[in-house]
């Protein structure tokens, strides 16, 4: 039996009185694991991720998770301590309990949330590849001392096993919001299109990627792109999309996206001082600059970044200055506390409610240098 809510008491000579019709759930507000066919991590075990039924209303957030990346023997291997990615050896099954305290988005008992009880999708993250791979790859180690890796870059195929599973669970979505924190970040905007495509009962969709920016026209970032495209073999991913992506301008994935669903709204946020991402978008490329050389790339790529969303009604970022917690990365990682922007009197959370408000203007917030905070080293 469906679940009805009744919203107000219809006067006379007014309209109907408003329903919300929750369709009925094996149960409510616990998370429920799922294992698609064929879904795998980067050791090629089980792929699974997880569900969380509300039962007052049809909203929907998916978020995609964290987790660094790979695309070599050394970042993949975790050999001599290169910077990789999480989860590669698999998933346990209680790993949604990351989420209850990682994904402000997911918490439903406090208030500063801006989805409280929307149904919630977690999409973990095991394949190093952004949420976007689509290669079996053996990697050899360059000393020749370890065996070969071979590793299961399936990130593309597990989401669409995810959107497919979700085009049958969610048919009537009056608001979805599609999230991720760095690899998640960079997963939100590459799997956009296909969660729009595969769920044709959502009415209106929004986008918050956090930290994992795809940077257009960019000759920084350019070798880190050219060696995922080759690791990951994303080519014949592109190419699929209904539009052309640039390859040698990854980054134009964002203003093609704003123009194909110009109703919907994204946004972009993440610290001028970020130095998480930014450090894997350029340390092994430019031989490992030091710190002030790569926040000065990483500005060169925002101001690229801003160009292009300025250029677009419904593409916008918000990009605060600093923040201690885990380097300045990721603005909405366990709390949007110390992610307000406050010269403009405008909180993370509460640009996210107005994100999600289609009566607001969708607007763009970036952050002036604060002298003193994170002095170069």
């Amino acid at each position: 039996m469906a679940v009805v809510l009744g919203f107000g008491v219809a006067a006379c000579g007014s309209d109907a009185e408003q329903a919300i019709v929750v369709p009925p759930r094996s149960s409510y507000d616990e998370w429920i694991k799922i294992e698609p066919a064929g879904a795998v991590c980067g050791d090629g075990s089980q792929y699974k991720f997880f569900v969380n039924y509300s039962d007052t209303s049809n909203n929907v957030v998916v978020a995609f998770e964290p987790g660094g990346a790979c695309w070599d023997y050394e970042s993949c291997s975790g050999k001599g301590g290169i910077r990789g990615a999480a989860n590669v050896h698999g998933l346990e099954d209680d790993h949604a309990e990351l989420a209850r305290f990682t994904v402000p988005f997911f918490q439903r008992p406090y208030d500063d949330t801006p989805t409280p009880d929307w149904n919630y999708v977690y999409v973990p993250y095991c394949t190093g590849d952004v949420h976007s791979g689509n290669n079996v790859i053996t990697y050899q180690d360059p000393e020749g001392v370890d065996p070969d890796l071979v590793f299961h870059h399936n990130g593309h195929n597990n989401v669409q096993a995810i959107v497919d599973w979700m085009g049958g669970e969610f048919q009537s979505v009056p608001k979805m919001l599609v999230y991720g924190c760095s690899a998640g970040g960079a997963g939100s905007t590459i799997n956009f299109h296909y969660l729009r495509e595969g769920l044709p009962g959502v009415e209106r969709a929004y986008m918050l990627a956090d930290s994992g920016p795809i940077f257009p026209n960019s000759t920084l970032s350019k070798p880190l792109h050219e060696k995922v495209r080759s690791s990951w073999n994303i080519d014949p991913i592109l190419e699929s999309l209904p539009f052309s992506v640039d390859k040698e301008n990854l980054g134009s994935i964002n203003e093609l996206v704003a123009d194909l669903y110009p109703d919907d709204r994204l946004a972009v946020t993440y610290f001028r001082r970020d130095y998480n991402y930014s450090l894997y978008s350029y340390e092994r490329f430019y031989d490992y600059p030091d710190k002030e050389t790569i926040h000065d790339m990483w500005w060169e790529d925002t101001e690229l970044l801003m160009e292009q969303f300025d250029s677009r009604d419904n593409l916008a970022y918000y990009l605060p200055y600093y923040r201690i917690l885990n380097n300045s990365h990721c603005t909405a990682l366990i709390t949007f506390a110390g992610s307000e922007i406050q010269e403009e009197g405008i909180t993370l959370d509460q640009y996210v409610l107005d994100l999600v408000d289609d009566g607001t203007s969708l607007a763009s917030y970036v952050e002036s240098v604060i002298p003193g905070e994170d002095e170069p080293d």
